[in-house]
């Protein structure tokens, strides 16, 4: 069996029947991830929704808590936000594509300068360890949109 990079790209991606603006409206809401995320369950922008500002994620797995900081790296209205976690490195972007009369979303979870040292110790240790994590993380993407698809159409 080939080995499995801890580094490795996770997508997740859903047509919603709504247009961009509509899908926007609730994703652009970052205060409202807890409503869709199966990890984050509150996100609290420090300073408003706008490329260069920072959001204070917390997270939870069963019993384990944890909070990040992140820096948003774009936010292109409409078409894409994304931003930097600064704990890990990670860099999550959810970008809107149209789809005839739907918008694709497509999440994304990439660590291009690789996972920091603290962060692969508290994934191993805390839960369960970097690729069942990635596993846990993407399978937890695509509820994610599915619960975005639901809130849009509500």
């Amino acid at each position: 069996m080939p080995k499995q990079r801890l580094d490795r790209r996770l997508e997740a991606c859903l047509e919603v029947p709504a247009s961009p603006g509509r899908v926007w409206a609730v994703l652009s809401d970052l205060r409202r991830t807890g409503e869709w995320s199966p990890e984050c369950s509150r996100v609290i922008p420090l300073g408003g929704v706008r490329q260069g500002g920072w959001i204070l994620g917390i997270n939870r797995r069963h019993r384990v808590r944890w909070a990040t900081l992140s820096r948003i790296a774009s936010v292109e209205p409409e078409r894409e936000i994304a931003w930097k976690v600064l704990t890990n490195r990670s860099v999550w972007t959810y970008r809107l594509e149209p789809a005839g009369e739907a918008t694709r979303i497509v999440e994304t979870r990439q660590t291009p300068r690789g996972i920091g040292a603290f962060a692969r110790l508290f994934t191993r240790v805390l839960l369960g360890g970097q690729r069942a994590h990635d596993d846990e993380l993407e399978a937890g993407m695509q509820r994610g949109l599915e619960r975005i698809r639901d809130l849009v159409l509500a």
